[in-house]
């Protein structure tokens, strides 16, 4: 590579570009507002959100995981209870939304099994759909014609009904 004798054609920027500083005897109000800002609002507003954070890191607390203790089924609530009607019908809820999961998991179990055993599923995952047609049986039976709109005085009403006639049944199967 040749040396280019020529500097004034291809002009090299300085290597320190000096900093102008304007010295004068009034401070900038930038700076102390920046300053002031700091120490009156940015530093407690600091250190106490550290302060929670420290506090909520010594017990965390994971929504996820909460375990919500069994309350008494509404038949044993007592009348005019309404806050045992209440925390029944939160339980009846919480149950209901579980069972869903859990008929949610039988499905994608068999569509699973289905999947990964192609053509020769009908044989090897009979397993998985007598559990899916027990758990689906199970639901329906409990939460079958509530609809959307099913509590847990109807879904109660329904167990008793269906009590009721199988009683009957055995009574006209005994005779």
């Amino acid at each position: 590579m040749p040396k280019d004798p020529d500097w004034e054609a291809y002009k090299v920027p300085p290597t320190r570009t000096p900093v102008s500083e304007r010295i004068t005897s009034v401070p900038n109000p930038a700076t102390i507002f920046q300053t002031v800002f700091n120490y009156v609002v940015d530093a407690p507003v600091t250190f106490v959100r550290e302060w929670i954070e420290r506090q909520q890191a010594k017990n965390k607390f994971y929504y996820y995981h909460q375990k919500f203790r069994r309350v008494p089924d509404l038949s044993e609530c007592l009348e005019g209870d309404y806050l045992c009607f209440f925390e029944a019908e939160a339980q009846w809820r919480r149950d209901r939304m579980v069972d869903q999961q859990i008929v949610e998991i039988m499905r994608e179990r068999l569509g699973a099994c289905k999947q990964r055993e192609g053509p020769n599923a009908f044989q090897n995952c009979a397993k998985e759909m007598e559990q899916l047609v027990q758990v689906t049986k199970a639901y329906q039976d409990r939460y079958g014609d509530l609809g959307v709109h099913g509590n847990a005085r109807t879904c109660l009403m329904k167990q008793k009904h269906r009590m009721m006639e199988e009683r009957k049944a055995q009574a006209n199967a005994s005779q």
